[in-house]
């Protein structure tokens, strides 16, 4: 699985090199290091949206689906990252 976490101009601005150093955290608290592949991308097109970070490789996707097995959260922060991270793509990391 791909957690891509938005690093544009808008989403850095916004936090998301915080985002990254929380999920980095919350993936080691997890126990997913071997399941979760983090990286940085370039703008996603969710720029009025916060940090946005696309989930791929997840077997059900619950917030906004792009194609089969794919998902954005927007408006990630630090404050919510990891509730979000729990609840929208822990459950379908394919384990």
């Amino acid at each position: 699985m791909i957690l891509k976490v938005c690093v544009g101009s808008s989403c850095h601005l916004k936090g998301s090199y915080d985002v990254i150093e929380a999920l980095k955290d919350i993936i080691r608290k997890c126990d997913v290091e071997d399941l979760v592949e983090l990286r940085a991308s370039f703008c996603l097109g969710f720029c009025a949206q916060g940090v946005t970070v696309k989930a791929e490789g997840l077997e059900k996707p619950s917030i906004e689906t792009l194609g089969k097995g794919e998902l954005l959260l927007h408006n990630v922060n630090c404050e919510n990252i990891e509730d979000l991270f729990l609840k929208e793509i822990y459950p379908f990391i394919k384990k």
